[in-house]
C-alpha cells in the first residue's frame, strides 16, 4: 500500500511523466517552480502524415527512462528526494498512455510513494501558474490543441468547469487539415502560421459558423476551404460543382499560399476570440489565459493580447515550452494535487477519452 502524506513536507518535490501522444516528457517541480522540463520528440511520423499511435508507444518504450533520468539530473534531484509521481492519466493515445501509466505506477510502488493521476487538459490550463506572473482566481482559459478546443472557468488550480467546447472539430485539426489539403508537410500548423506572417489575412473570406452560446464548430469551416481549394478560389465559391482542374489547384495554391494561409488563419482566430469575448462578458472575469498547442500560434498570442488592451483584460500566455505537451504542466498540476491529498490508487488506469 503506498504511504500517502498526511500534511505538505517543507519542501514539496513532484517527479512528473507525460506520454499522452507522440512526446515523451519528465519534470522535476519542487514548491512549484519547475526545475527541469525535458522532452524527446518524434519524427518517425513525419512521414506519414500524422501521429501513428503504435509507432508512437514503441517510441515512448525507449525514451522513458532516459528521459526521466535527464529530468532528475537537470534538477539536482534524486528518486529518493521524490515526494510523489504525477503522471497523464487522460485522454490520449491509450498505447502511450499505458508506457506512462505503467512506469509511473512501478516507480510509485518500488520508491513507496503516492501516485498522482492527472488529466491533461486541466495541465494545460494550469501550465498558466508556472511563470511567476499568475493569473488570480476566477479566470478564463482558452484551451486549444489538435484535438481539444474550450473555454475554462477556473476558479482555483483544482476547481475547474467547461463553459464551451468544440462540438465537433478541434481548431489544431482545422488548422493541420487545412494545411494537408494546401499539400504542406506535417505538422502543418505551425507551417500555416510561418506563411501567414507574410500574408493578407482580409484577401480570402472564409464563413464564421453561428453555433449559439460558448460553443465552438470547425467542421464547417474546413469544408469551405476544401471547395475553396478545390475550385482554385474561383470567385470564392464553396460549391462542389465548381471543382477546378489539379493543375489549376496548384498553380493557385503556389501564387497565393500566404494570402491563403492568413486568410485561414484569421478566421480561426476569430471564431476563437469571438467566444472568449462573449465568455469573459457572461462571466465577468477580465482575468484571460490560452493554453494548449495552438496556444504557441503567434496570431492568436497577438491576438489575445489585442483583444485584453481593448476589452480591460489582464492576459496570460504560456512560455512555448508549456504550450505543447509537456510534463512541467502535468508536474504543476501535480503539486496542486499533492497539496490537497488527491492521490490515486495502483489500480488507476488510462483512459483515452475521460471527461473531466
Amino acid at each position: 500500500m503506498l504511504s500517502h502524506p498526511n500534511h505538505s513536507p517543507l519542501r514539496t518535490t513532484i517527479l512528473a511523466i507525460e506520454s499522452s501522444c507522440d512526446d515523451t516528457s519528465a519534470s522535476i517541480c519542487c514548491d512549484g517552480k519547475i526545475l527541469s522540463n525535458i522532452i524527446a520528440n518524434q519524427t518517425v511520423h513525419e512521414k506519414y502524415g500524422g501521429v501513428v499511435p503504435e509507432l508512437a508507444s514503441r517510441a515512448h518504450l525507449q525514451n522513458i527512462v532516459p528521459v526521466v533520468d535527464t529530468a532528475l539530473e537537470v534538477a539536482g534531484c534524486s528518486l529518493s528526494s521524490v515526494d510523489a509521481i504525477a503522471f497523464t492519466q487522460a485522454p490520449g493515445l491509450i498505447g502511450s498512455l499505458l508506457v506512462g501509466t505503467q512506469f509511473a505506477k512501478s516507480l510509485a510502488l518500488s520508491l513507496d510513494k503516492p501516485l498522482i493521476a492527472v488529466h491533461h487538459m486541466q495541465a494545460h490550463v494550469l501550465a498558466n501558474l508556472i511563470a511567476d506572473e499568475k493569473p488570480s482566481f476566477p479566470f478564463l482559459c482558452l484551451t486549444v490543441s489538435g484535438g481539444h478546443t474550450q473555454i475554462v472557468l477556473c476558479e482555483s488550480a483544482t476547481k475547474m468547469k467547461v463553459i464551451g467546447e468544440t462540438i465537433d472539430d478541434a481548431a489544431g485539426e482545422a488548422f493541420d487539415k487545412s494545411a494537408k489539403l494546401l499539400g504542406l508537410p506535417y505538422p502543418g500548423g505551425p507551417l500555416i502560421d510561418k506563411y501567414a506572417a507574410t500574408g493578407n489575412p482580409k484577401r480570402f473570406r472564409f464563413p464564421e459558423p453561428q453555433i449559439p452560446g460558448l460553443n465552438f464548430s470547425f467542421s464547417g469551416l474546413k469544408t469551405s476551404i476544401l471547395y475553396f481549394l478545390k475550385n482554385a478560389g474561383t470567385s470564392n465559391v464553396f460549391r462542389e460543382e465548381f471543382t477546378a482542374s489539379e493543375e489549376e489547384r496548384n498553380k493557385f495554391i503556389a501564387d497565393n499560399l500566404a494570402d491563403i494561409c492568413a486568410s485561414i488563419q484569421d478566421r480561426i482566430i476569430s471564431i476563437l476570440i469571438n467566444k472568449l469575448k462573449k465568455a469573459a462578458a457572461e462571466n465577468n472575469i477580465t482575468q484571460v489565459c490560452i493554453a494548449g498547442g495552438v496556444s504557441a500560434n503567434s496570431g492568436l498570442r497577438k491576438a489575445l493580447r489585442e483583444t485584453g488592451e481593448k476589452m480591460g483584460w489582464k492576459t496570460f500566455i504560456p512560455a512555448f515550452e508549456y504550450c505543447t505537451d509537456n510534463a512541467a504542466m502535468i508536474a504543476i498540476t501535480g503539486y496542486f494535487k499533492f497539496l490537497e491529498n488527491d492521490f490515486a490508487e495502483l489500480s488507476v488506469s488510462p483512459s483515452a477519452r475521460a471527461i473531466w
